[in-house]
């Protein structure tokens, strides 16, 4: 995504308002069933081909899809994550190679767990468990301990029909369940378990993503609001910037077994505030691709992909194996 988007997103951030943000989608998930429901209607009465089409998949890394796991369905999804750091991104988006002999990688477990409330309603929560390592000047340094908890709702008024893709609305709270603060320098902060969006406090986000199946595509989007609330790191006063995440992937079927699948991951961060000032070149922007390869039927779905930091600013340059299966209880 071009820097023009990016700093546009970052003027909005700027000016814009959390209950002006959350009342519109809202509303929109509140009028997009009877605004739509005619459309919705024809198009079921003249069944296209391959309207039935439903491949079975894990879906993107990082990029939401829309459709829910069904009512009473308990749907588990573990992640394994080998982030190897190649050097930084600075302020002004300029890139650093790490000094020769430096290292910084990590091993990451994640767990999602879905669970359907109703057919368009459902919890999900997700967990973490992370190793850091970091060779820096000669010196090493490791710590291991579990990273911020989430927890998600989600509501999907409308369904793949049509011309219309499916379309669900997002409620998450992310919980600092991690050490953040009292580092000790000789961890050269491999100590540090919080998200690097936020650190030690508690946030609040709402958004919105769509799934569309164009066989033999399919086509996942969203757009995710965040708001760190105010918290103390060291006795200083501090509120992370809001940011977005804006997220797009790709799949293509080659059967309805094995899938090629490409997104695009954005992340855009204000400037952080410290007892009440912004801290200058505080922000943060992330832009990472990832291709993966995926295998799936009806009862387990897997996925290895590769994951790179193309650009960024004040972030790690970061390069990815993951590994992902959904097993479906």
């Amino acid at each position: 995504m071009g820097r023009k988007f990016l700093e546009v997103i970052k003027i909005y951030l700027k000016n814009s308002c959390p209950v002006l943000f959350f009342a519109c989608i809202t509303v929109f998930l509140s009028f997009s069933p009877s605004c739509f429901s005619a459309e919705i209607q024809s198009q079921e009465a003249i069944k296209e081909e391959g309207s039935s089409w439903n491949p079975y998949s894990t879906g993107p890394v990082i990029t939401w899809t829309a459709p829910l796991c069904g009512r009473a369905k308990f749907v588990a999804q573990p992640f394994f994550f080998y982030n190897h750091t190649r050097g930084t991104f600075n302020s002004d988006g300029g890139y650093n190679s790490l000094r020769g002999g430096d290292k910084k990688y990590q091993y990451q477990q994640q767990l999602f767990l879905e669970y359907g409330i109703t057919e368009h309603f459902e919890i999900d929560a997700q967990t973490l468990y992370q190793e850091n390592y970091i060779k820096q000047s000669g010196a090493t340094a490791h710590s291991e301990g579990l990273g911020d908890s989430f927890l998600f709702l989600r509501y999907c008024p409308i369904e793949d029909s049509g011309f219309m893709p499916s379309l669900n609305g997002l409620f998450q709270i992310n919980f600092p369940t991690v050490k953040f603060q009292h580092l000790n320098p000789d961890k050269l902060g491999t100590d540090s378990m919080g998200a690097t969006t936020g650190g030690g406090s508690y946030e609040h986000g709402y958004g919105v993503i769509l799934t569309k199946k164009l066989k033999p595509f399919m086509l996942h989007a969203d757009l995710i609001y965040n708001f760190p609330l105010e918290t103390k790191v060291d006795s200083v006063k501090t509120r992370y910037g809001r940011y977005f995440n804006c997220d797009i992937a790709l799949e293509y079927f080659f059967t309805d077994n094995m899938n090629f699948i490409f997104e695009v991951n954005n992340l855009l961060q204000q400037d952080k505030r410290e007892e009440g000032t912004f801290v200058p070149n505080s922000d943060k922007k992330e832009t990472t691709i990832s291709p993966g390869l995926g295998w799936s039927n009806e009862k387990i779905q897997m996925l290895l992909a590769y994951q790179r930091i193309i650009i960024g600013e004040n972030a790690d340059a970061d390069d990815s194996a993951v590994f992902t299966f959904v097993y479906n209880f």
